[in-house]
């Protein structure tokens, strides 16, 4: 009987230090593989995982933005209209210079380029807001998104807007290298960009000591406003890059895309670990957390969940993340003293 007391007291240790080190995220992705994994074949196939990959690109350059913010203790409530306003205004543009002869290269780098400048200008007002203003994060970016919803719907009367370059679609939306689908490729760049920029440059480890303590950042010399500010344009030109590759896919300009994005971006940042009070996050744990929300969605696909019913399983996965975090974080607290 000691014997087996031995055995589950070394068993609750070795539990509690991993979920103390590692945090939810690889109990979530546990339980999620196992579960589809029984519930389907063809879950674990490679055609299903390269299309799960394919298909979080989208939500890992938005989560990856949403953890810039909320670095800084703040949240991006915005992502969601910047994807709309981005894909009507780059569609828009290439529209209007495209003739319909050609491959539209010219209009294709315009678009794109008037699209990653409007979604630049909304995270500055943004930035501004908070940082001057001294407007809280979730009014200011929440009243942002509905004036640029407003503006979206206002320009193109709420229809989607078609004529694009077909280069633009076919590259970009649809295109492979090495036989793997090119939007995963460009993912992985952002990736491995975002990563370099938040953990080797001096602005990134701004971002850390702003959501720490942003009193003793204030006294350390370091410009609090600016690098909000500057940390709301990154989340915004990020954003805008992961609407081009939406439009690409979808081949239209949309003004009602990414009304989901903001909660399931928040989402996979709780699921990876990053604190909604600031200072704490990785940029690998939020690329898992995506990863392991598309993973869900496709799993319960499979399985034939509803759409309805899968809204409910992602704000379940939400609430139980932060409750998680909190209580990891006491857990490390009590260790610590």
């Amino acid at each position: 009987m000691s014997e087996l007391f031995n055995y589950f007291s070394i068993l609750k240790k070795f539990l509690s230090n991993s979920f103390i080190k590692a945090g939810v995220l690889p109990w979530f992705l546990g339980v999620a593989l196992i579960t589809f994994s029984f519930a389907s074949d063809n879950f674990l196939t490679t055609q299903n995982i390269l299309g799960v990959a394919r298909h979080s690109s989208d939500l890992i350059l938005v989560a990856m933005a949403q953890m810039v913010v909320m670095l800084t203790a703040g949240l991006d409530f915005s992502v969601g209209v910047i994807l709309a306003m981005t894909s009507v205004v780059a569609s828009m543009t290439m529209v209007a210079l495209w003739s319909g002869y050609g491959s539209g290269w010219e209009a294709i780098f315009i678009g794109c380029l008037a699209g990653l400048l409007v979604g630049a200008c909304i995270g500055l007002v943004n930035g501004l807001g908070v940082a001057f203003l001294r407007v809280p994060p979730f009014i200011m970016t929440l009243g942002m998104s509905s004036i640029i919803f407003g503006l979206a719907l206002t320009i193109t009367g709420g229809i989607p807007i078609y004529g694009m370059p077909e280069s633009f679609t076919n590259i970009f939306g649809y295109g492979t290298f090495l036989g793997i689908s090119l939007t995963i490729w460009i993912t992985l760049f952002f990736i491995i960009l975002v990563y370099i920029f938040i953990n080797m440059t001096k602005m990134g480890r701004y971002f850390y000591a702003i959501g720490g303590n942003i009193r003793a950042a204030e006294l350390s010399g370091i410009n609090v406003r600016i690098y909000i500010v500057s940390a709301y344009v990154f989340s915004a030109v990020i954003t805008s890059f992961a609407a081009l590759l939406i439009t690409a896919r979808l081949e239209t300009g949309e003004p009602n895309i990414g009304a989901s994005y903001p909660l399931l971006s928040i989402a996979a940042c709780a699921i990876g670990g990053v604190s909604l009070l600031g200072g704490v996050g990785r940029v690998q744990n939020v690329v898992l957390g995506a990863f392991f929300i598309i993973l869900i969605q496709n799993g319960m696909n499979l399985m034939r969940v509803g759409s309805y019913l899968q809204m409910v399983v992602i704000g379940v996965l939400l609430i139980v993340a932060i409750s998680a975090e909190y209580f990891r974080q006491q857990m490390l607290s009590t260790l610590k003293k």
